[in-house]
Formats: C-alpha cells, structure tokens, sequence
C-alpha cells in the first residue's frame, strides 16, 4: 500500500531530536507504527509486544531485556509491557540525551498514566489519530484556511482558493483509517467488523475489568448514535440497563482506549446560565457508520444523524490539522440554557475562535447567532472571527466578524 505523509512526521522527527523519549498515542489501526517507521530514525529497531506472549522476557526482567537491545529503540504497544517504563526511566536518567526510545501505544489506561508518572520531563506525548482530508489526499505541506486566519496576520479569507467540491457523505461514510485506503467500498463492514472484535477482546478485555464483553460493544455502538451530542450518564445507563456509575466508567474506558473524544463545556465559573456538560465524539466517522449500519454514502445523506457525523467529521478534521500547529489550542463547546450555543471555540493567546458546523450549502447569517450569544455572556472576553464550516463550494463573508467556509478548506 502506498504511504501517505502524516502532518505529525515532522514534529515527532524534531521531538526525536530533543527528548531522549518520544511517545506515539492513539487508537490502534491509525498508522502509530507506520508513522514511526517513516520518520526516517538510522539504526532504528521495533520490538512489538504482544498481550500473551512475553516477548524477549521484557516484562519478567525488563532491565535485562533493555540492557541486550541497542539504541534507538522502538517499543511498539508498549502497552502491553508496562514494567519496562520505569526501567527506561532509570537508563534515560543514567545517561541523558535525546533519541534513545520511541513508544508507541493504544491504551491510555495501561501507558499514558505510567509514562506521565514514569518518563515525567522525558518524554514527549503525540496523540494520533485517524486520517484528516489533508493527508488522505496527500497535501500536508499545504496549510488550511482555519490554520491561515487563527494563526495568520491580517489574512483576507475572501482571496482563499479551497478547491473543487467534495463529497461530504461519502468522506464521512469511509472515515480516516489508514487501512482503507485502498479497500473497496463493499469490504468496508468486513474491516470495521475485525476492528471492532479486535478491539474488545484484545484492547478492552487486556486493560479493564468489564464483567460482559458483550455489553461493552453495545455500549460502542450506543456512542456513535451519541456522537456530537452533550453526554448524560444517567441517559447512557438507563439505556444500557446499568448504573450511572458504570456508564461514567465505560466511557472512561473508551476515550482512554481512543475510541472516544471530550470536549469540555467553556464556562469559566462565571454566569450560572452556562451548561457545564461536555460533549462526545466518536474517534472516527467510517466506524460510526459501521456501527450505526449506514450501508453507503447514500445512506448517510437519509440518516437522522447525518448532521452529527457532519460534525464529528470537521471536529476530527481539526483535530488533525492542529497537530502541524506551533502551538495547539484548547478547545470547548459553549451552550447556555437559553439556547445560544456554539459548537466548537478554539482558545488561544487569550482569543476565543468559534466555530459553528452547518451541513448545508447555502449558510446564512442565521448561523451566526450562537456568536452573539457567546458574546452576551462572556462580554470581557476576546473573541475572533467566527467560521461556520458548512458545504458551501466558495469563502462567503457572512457579516463584518463571520466567514462561512467549505468543510474540505479546514
């Protein structure tokens, strides 16, 4: 299969160049290793790690395994060989210096936790995640039009070329995973099928205690119909038929094994009217689908939940885009109780950026409205341009403070 450059590579070169460890986290099957791979390391050697077999007696005596492998070295699915984090601590204090150890790793649950603890001031974390349009149509190099006036001087949006027009479903319908790429449309559900099973009963079962395994892949199939909605507990309980607690620790389950994205509700503690709930995406719109058993592209234009899947696309599209940013802002969703609401703000160097994401062709200035009301409750805080990312085929200037700008320009 041909590879496509991934926007992360050249950062996790240079991290490579300054931090003696550098960690790859995401969802398994979003290229970790091939990335790695490709990052162009001399010498570079991989051991993957396997949840039953102990591979080179790394877990029962991590220190000698470390000691008999030379540098640098890759760990791939470190995950399943946790004792070796404290032992890579000990020879990175005892001898300093970049480039020594790369990690790569499915499971916040079993790695990120130990590595924060373990590799605290050593070790830097990329988050992987599935492929964003840039990479999947292999123009990287290329910054987006969101990149150009969040982090541009006086850029003029209005002269911006995005393009010929996409499909929207059928970019939806398949997703990002590296792995399809080059699969046919109608061995889609065989690949998701295999994911989904690979990831329960190797991924779930080997990090959690879950008492049914079954129970969990409904509850997965429950949170794509959930995608881009505020998560309610109570809700996932009551419709899973177990308690509250239970549902809270199932998604802590999901978005600690990458399969699940929050993003926080932007309050600041100030005006009671604010909804402090945050909202959920599933990791990818191709295994959405799959779960929601949406059998083409067509199929996702009928969908009640096309506009959700809309949404969680240009979330997970940003999501990517941001990786090549200098610095990465924080991201939240605004919803107050009186209905104005604004999907996604970007915070960064005290600005608030919003965003609100329209599954239509003909955005007007309608809406906008969550702006104003975004505005009217925080009126001491900074806030940019707003975008609405929709399916229109040109940059429209909806108002003086407002662009509409096509979804396939992020």
């Amino acid at each position: 299969m041909r590879y496509l450059p991934r926007i992360m590579e050249a950062r996790a070169a240079e991290l490579f160049a300054h931090f003696p460890v550098i960690a790859v986290l995401g969802a398994r099957q979003v290229g970790k290793t091939t990335l790695v791979e490709h990052l162009g390391i001399p010498g570079l050697k991989t051991v993957t790690f396997d949840p039953v077999q102990d591979v080179l007696g790394a877990r029962a005596d991590p220190d000698l395994f470390l000691q008999n492998q030379p540098q640098p070295l890759f760990l791939d699915e470190v995950q399943y060989a946790p004792e070796l984090l404290a032992s890579v601590k000990r020879r990175v204090d005892r001898r300093p210096g970049p480039a020594q150890y790369v990690l790569s790793g499915s499971q916040n649950l079993a790695v990120l936790r130990t590595v924060s603890e373990s590799l605290a001031g050593r070790v830097a974390i990329l988050n992987l995640k599935a492929m964003c349009l840039a990479e999947l149509e292999d123009r990287c190099g290329e910054p987006g039009l969101a990149e150009r006036l969040i982090l541009g001087d006086d850029f003029d949006p209005m002269g911006f070329d995005p393009g010929p027009p996409r499909s929207s479903f059928a970019t939806i319908w398949r997703g990002g995973f590296p792995g399809i790429i080059e699969l046919p449309d109608h061995l889609l559900s065989d690949y998701f099928g295999s994911y989904l099973q690979t990831y329960v009963e190797r991924d779930v079962r080997t990090s959690a205690r879950i008492s049914s395994l079954q129970a969990f892949g409904r509850f997965t199939g429950l949170l794509a119909a959930l995608t881009a909605c505020e998560i309610n507990h109570n809700q996932l309980g009551r419709e899973l038929a177990v308690d509250r607690k239970t549902a809270k620790s199932w998604t802590d389950i999901a978005a600690a094994t990458y399969q699940w994205i929050e993003i926080p509700a932007y309050s600041r503690n100030a005006i009671k009217r604010i909804a402090g709930k945050p909202k959920g995406y599933i990791s990818d719109t191709g295994l959405a689908c799959y779960l929601q058993r949406i059998s083409s592209p067509d199929g996702v234009a009928a969908h009640p939940l096309a506009g959700a899947l809309f949404e969680t696309w240009v979330l997970l599209d940003l999501l990517g885009r941001m990786e090549s940013w200098p610095v990465r802002p924080n991201l939240y969703h605004f919803r107050a109780y009186s209905g104005a609401e604004v999907d996604l703000l970007l915070e960064l160097d005290g600005v608030l950026h919003p965003i609100e994401i329209k599954l239509t062709t003909n955005p007007t200035s309608r809406d906008c409205r969550g702006f104003d009301g975004l505005a009217a409750c925080f009126p001491n805080v900074r806030i940019g341009p707003g975008l609405v990312v929709a399916a229109c085929e040109e940059v429209r200037q909806l108002r003086p403070d407002a662009y509409a700008i096509p979804w396939w320009s992020l």
